[in-house]
């Protein structure tokens, strides 16, 4: 699709949604995104409609049992990478390596790992930014205030527990689709 009929389809899609766009992907080479909170089938819609808006080639990661007849040449094309959660693949360190060895990478994941009730995020994302050596930005979908965006770049450092506590300051003020499924990934 031309570029500027992808603007145009977001554009369209945020209009009828009564959603509005807030950040711009800073300008990094390669990065991990956070995509929180993730409670609803919505958010992967908002997030595709941000990355159409500013034409980011973002790659995600989605259940390999989506990725079957017509839909999987659908998903490969938007940047889908297949997972299967059943078997332990060591994807950490996959990521990571494809990260570091890549020119230009930008990894979108939702920590919680599922829309369902999540009482503490898994802890991929941070440690493939950490063996990538790039750094985490945090994209959000603000219910409350009909709002898809990204915050602050925050670059991990030498302690999780520090960090977790630091990224989950940020999110604090964010609604979910359906709160009660949202938890931050610590206590503050």
């Amino acid at each position: 699709m031309r570029p500027h009929l992808r603007k145009l389809l977001a554009s369209l899609c945020l209009l009828v949604s009564g959603w509005k766009l807030e950040g711009e992907i800073p300008d990094l080479r390669k990065c991990v995104i956070i995509g929180a909170p993730h409670t609803s089938n919505w958010d992967f819609f908002f997030g595709m409609v941000y990355k159409l808006y500013y034409r980011l080639n973002i790659h995600f990661l989605i259940k390999r049992e989506l990725f079957r007849f017509p839909f999987r040449w659908v998903f490969r094309y938007i940047g889908g990478i297949p997972v299967d959660r059943r078997k332990h693949q060591n994807l950490v360190e996959q990521l990571g390596e494809k990260i570091k060895n890549s020119e230009d990478f930008y990894l979108a994941i939702a920590p919680e790992g599922s829309r369902k009730e999540v009482m503490v995020w898994k802890r991929g994302f941070y440690h493939i930014a950490k063996k990538a050596g790039v750094p985490i930005v945090l994209g959000y979908m603000d219910y409350r205030r009909k709002v898809v965006g990204v915050g602050p770049v925050f670059y991990p450092g030498p302690d999780i527990d520090e960090d977790m506590k630091a990224i989950a300051r940020f999110y604090c003020t964010i609604q979910a689709k359906y709160p009660g499924n949202f938890y931050l990934p610590v206590n503050r």
